[in-house]
């Protein structure tokens, strides 16, 4: 995974990229000091994870979240404070690791991302993987508790993320699914399916109503009722897709 590492202490940025040096599937492919720099690196170097520190100098951690838009890579917050684990939670952070670092807990980390990866993949030899692209008419199985569906996935207005779980919305059911949104939408076609903000994909036929909404994003409500904003830079995207 391209990882980025976003902390204000150059020797906290020299020590995790130690801990991480045991790890071939992370490659780190830059750091910054504060969320400014971040938001440059991000925008360049497209990573598909995080290490990010809270509390810096200017936007702390959580503000630099919310200044992404569109697709955000995957988060594990590193931070010496602990106070701030369930807002960590509620930005569907993968994990949050205090400092200093112990090395097993951050060898359980990694182990959890590589399963995640893992399970969005088809093995095809021993040299190659390929995804799988699913589309409105491939049926899936979701299981959830006790209970258990064989959906059609063009039945499937709405995927909503929860932490690290994702929530299909289809009929009146919202079963949880153990997914990252990042991962499931590298799976769905783009055609059907669209990356609304940090936490909504919606089901482009399920549309019925399209408004302007503030700061130059779009607001969608879905046959059944759903209401999602469609944030500034993915409106852009959606009228580049849409339009004639």
């Amino acid at each position: 995974m391209r990882t980025l590492i976003v902390d204000d202490e150059r020797l906290a940025r020299n020590e995790l990229k130690r801990l991480l040096e045991p790890y071939t599937k992370i490659e780190i492919v830059g750091e910054a000091a504060n969320a400014e720099e971040a938001l440059v690196m991000i925008d360049e170097l497209q990573p598909e994870l995080l290490f990010l520190d809270i509390q810096m100098p200017g936007k702390n951690g959580f503000e630099l979240l919310s200044a992404i838009e569109g697709k955000s890579p995957e988060v594990i917050f590193t931070t010496a404070y602990d106070e701030y684990a369930i807002k960590a939670f509620e930005f569907n952070a993968l994990d949050y690791l205090l400092k200093p670092i112990d090395t097993e807990r951050l060898k359980e980390t990694i182990h959890r991302i590589e399963e995640n990866q893992a399970h969005t993949e088809i093995p095809v030899s021993n040299h190659e993987r390929v995804e799988k692209i699913l589309g409105e008419n491939d049926q899936v199985f979701v299981k959830d508790g006790e209970k258990c569906w064989f959906v059609k996935l063009g039945k499937v207005r709405l995927f909503e993320s929860m932490g690290n779980y994702v929530r299909l919305h289809f009929d009146d059911q919202k079963p949880l699914v153990l997914k990252s949104l990042n991962n499931l939408e590298e799976r769905l076609d783009p055609g059907t399916y669209f990356r609304a903000n940090r936490k909504h994909i919606i089901n482009l036929h399920w549309i019925e109503k399209i408004e302007p909404w503030f700061s130059g994003g779009l607001l969608v409500t879905l046959q059944g009722g759903d209401k999602i904003e469609i944030s500034r830079r993915q409106a852009i995207r959606f009228k580049e897709l849409m339009s004639l």
